[in-house]
C-alpha cells in the first residue's frame, strides 16, 4: 500500500474509532459502572466484531447493500430501535451491586460483537473503508493492512473510552451524580442515532 494511502487510511481509522459514537458511549458508561477489568469482554467484542464486519464488507456485503437498498432502511430502523433500548438501560443504570440495578453486568463479548452489525456508525465505517482504501488487484494485501490499522486504532479507542469512564468513577460515587451521568450517557447515545438515520 502506498504511503499516502496508508496515512489516509490511518487517519480515517483513528477518526472513526476515537470520535464519540454508540460503542464509545457504552464503554464509558461501562467503565463508570463496572470498572476496566469487567469491561474487557465488551472491549474485545467491539474489536473482534468490527474486524469481522470489515472482512464481511470486503467479501461482498457492500455489494448486497448496493443491490438491495432496502437493507439500509432495515439497518437504520433496527439499529435505531436497539440503540434506543440500550440508551434506556444506560440512563436507568445504577452502579453494579446496587439494589434494583438494570445494568447488573457489562455487555458480554458476544453481545458487543453482535452489536457491531446493528451499529450504523460501524457499518458505514466498514463499507466506506472498503470503498476508499481497497485498490483493485491489491485487495488481499490492502485488506490485511486495513485490519491491522483498524485493529490497533479500535483497541486503543475502546481502552481510552473505558478508561475515561473508570477515571470518572471516583467523582460519581454519589448516587445523584452517578444518576445524572447515566442519564447524560443515555441521552448522548440517543443523540448519536440522529446523524446515522438521517
Amino acid at each position: 500500500m502506498p504511503l499516502d494511502l496508508f496515512l489516509a487510511l490511518t487517519l480515517f481509522a483513528v477518526v472513526m474509532s476515537f470520535t464519540p459514537g454508540p460503542n464509545n458511549i457504552l464503554l464509558t458508561a461501562s467503565g463508570v459502572n463496572f470498572g476496566f477489568a469487567r469491561s474487557i469482554p465488551h472491549m474485545l467484542g467491539v474489536e473482534i466484531g468490527f474486524l469481522v464486519l470489515v472482512v464481511a464488507c470486503a467479501a461482498g456485503l457492500g455489494l448486497i447493500f448496493a443491490a438491495l437498498p432496502s437493507l439500509h432502511i432495515v439497518l437504520k430502523v433496527g439499529g435505531a430501535a436497539y440503540m434506543l433500548w440500550l440508551a434506556w438501560k444506560v440512563a436507568n443504570a445504577r452502579p453494579a451491586g446496587e439494589e434494583g440495578a438494570l445494568l447488573s453486568r457489562p455487555m458480554t463479548f458476544l453481545q458487543a460483537a453482535a452489536f457491531q452489525w446493528m451499529n450504523p456508525k460501524a457499518v458505514i465505517a466498514a463499507l466506506s473503508a472498503i470503498a476508499l482504501y481497497l485498490r483493485p488487484g491489491h485487495e488481499t494485501p490492502d485488506l490485511l493492512v486495513m485490519l491491522v490499522v483498524f485493529g490497533v486504532s479500535t483497541i486503543l479507542a475502546v481502552a481510552t473510552w473505558a478508561g475515561f469512564g473508570v477515571a470518572l468513577r471516583r467523582y460519581l460515587r454519589d448516587p445523584v451524580h452517578a444518576r445524572i451521568f447515566n442519564v447524560a450517557m443515555g441521552l448522548l447515545l440517543v443523540a448519536s442515532i440522529a446523524p446515522m438515520v438521517a
